[in-house]
């Protein structure tokens, strides 16, 4: 069964020849209809089963469908067996023959159990939980029901506890009746201020007692009236650090050819191994800048790039280096014209890639993200605590909660006329992780076709705009 993480492959070429041949009559249509209708975004398909998806549910894309099958299952507690190979094929149609292979794949996927209410009723929902990358053996456990147990042992020796940190269940926190006061509002904003407090390291501004960071009422509720604010000080610091980490000069590798130049396959592919290259050697220049670059070992460190150096390239390349790449490279590959074997032999992998990567350009090109923004956004997904192999997965999950509250902070502050910016934000990482996955799987020759195409679609789409 499909998994989100690939392991990074690897990849070489060398320059071709340079010369100067007739350029090609037209560029060649690119294959099978890939271009991208204006609705696009309205049909989005579900990460389980391929059906309509509705929106982000539980930290994915999903349809209704699998997102009530999840809750459903996690609520209850749900133990289920499958009668074949634990890799039945999901598909709208055949989603309900094994209820196992739906709940593994949910899980895979990175659907969040942590994202539902503890009593499994709707309301209050936090769009802010992203998606999760849960162990095999943490899958196994919650297959197997090992988890169930193990949870109920802890409440049972534990007692009650408070829900409302980000890692239990604060996205379904309880979602206040019209007609609850003001005061009953306070306490809920109060525990939020106390996991705030841990993650952010210092108290909190009396304003804050008018933000509802974390619940789904509207902060225009008669009751909170909208007020004046400013960026906490705490988080203002924070983004200064990981603004010092970026490097936003323009890419060094040339990408300029002499009109009337065609550029061949080998010449394409090589460059693009160099863009890659000098991406990934600004990834690695960015991690010793971290300013928590000293909190967490080196093994960790390799673990983490090895495991999101590609979903980091994929999130520079459509944000702080866009202009170049789909300005400067779209040229050049606009001087490539494939062979009529290569337009044939092209993959149903590669037009999957084509069309989430013009999708996603499209995302990123209307929310216009900002360097602030995309700073906080490379750290979240770079700190993922579940990947396999890290010896400090829970510090790395402090480092995560703090940059997810910063980046909502920052997003609420500058742009308070758009409440929904930063859930679209963060909904565009599963949809990168998902990219970049999908990627390794396409074979290497057919990387200068689906660039070209990727890239042509996205500046004429820009250019009509």
């Amino acid at each position: 069964m499909e998994r989100d993480e690939r392991p990074p492959s690897g990849g070489g070429g060398g320059g071709g020849s340079a010369g100067f041949l007739e350029p090609p009559a037209a560029l060649p249509p690119p294959p099978r209809n890939v271009s991208v209708p204006d609705d696009r975004a309205e049909q989005r398909t579900c990460l389980i089963c391929g059906d309509r998806a509705t929106g982000l549910h539980y930290g994915i894309i999903s349809c209704e469908g699998c997102k009530g099958f999840f809750k459903r299952s996690i609520c209850n507690k749900r133990v289920y067996r499958c009668s074949r190979d634990k890799n039945c094929v999901m598909s709208r149609k055949q989603r309900n023959r094994c209820q196992y292979c739906r709940l593994l794949k949910c899980l895979q996927m990175g659907m969040n159990r942590k994202a539902i209410r503890e009593d499994g009723m709707p309301g209050g929902r936090n769009k802010s939980i992203g998606p999760v990358q849960i162990s095999e053996e943490e899958i196994e456990r919650i297959m197997s029901g090992q988890e169930f147990e193990e949870e109920a042992n802890h409440w049972s020796n534990h007692g009650d506890s408070d829900h409302s940190s980000p890692g239990n269940r604060v996205s379904e926190s309880n979602q206040p009746s019209p007609g609850s006061t003001l005061s009953s509002r306070s306490v809920e904003l109060n525990g939020f201020m106390t996991f705030r407090d841990q993650y952010m390291g210092m108290s909190v501004p009396p304003h804050y007692q008018y933000i509802p960071h974390l619940f789904s009422y509207s902060g225009h509720s008669p009751l909170l009236p909208p007020q004046a604010r400013s960026l906490d000080p705490q988080s203002y610091s924070l983004i200064h650090q990981l603004m010092s980490a970026e490097d936003l000069e323009p890419l060094g590798t040339p990408m300029l050819i002499e009109d009337g130049y065609a550029v061949t396959q080998a010449e394409l592919f090589a460059l693009l191994c160099r863009l890659a290259d000098e991406l990934l050697f600004r990834q690695i220049a960015w991690i010793k800048k971290l300013p928590f670059f000293c909190e967490l070992s080196i093994k960790d460190y390799t673990c983490l790039l090895s495991s999101t150096w590609q979903e980091l390239i994929l999130l520079s390349s459509l944000t702080v280096y866009s202009k170049q790449i789909f300005g400067e490279l779209a040229d050049v590959t606009a001087k490539y014209s494939p062979s009529d074997e290569e337009l044939h032999r092209f993959s149903d992998e590669g037009m999957e890639v084509i069309e989430r990567l013009i999708y996603l350009y499209h995302k990123f090109h209307q929310l216009k993200v900002s360097n602030e923004e995309y700073a906080c956004m490379k750290a979240i997904n770079f700190l993922n605590q579940d990947i396999r192999g890290l010896s400090s997965a829970s510090q790395l999950e402090q480092l995560n909660k703090r940059y997810w509250y910063i980046c909502q902070d920052f997003t609420e502050y500058k742009y308070t006329h758009q409440p929904n910016r930063f859930p679209d934000l963060m909904m565009c990482l599963p949809e990168i992780r998902y990219i970049a996955g999908k990627m390794v799987n396409v074979p290497l020759e057919q990387l200068p076709l689906l660039f070209k195409v990727v890239l042509h679609s996205c500046k004429t789409s820009t250019v009509k705009e």
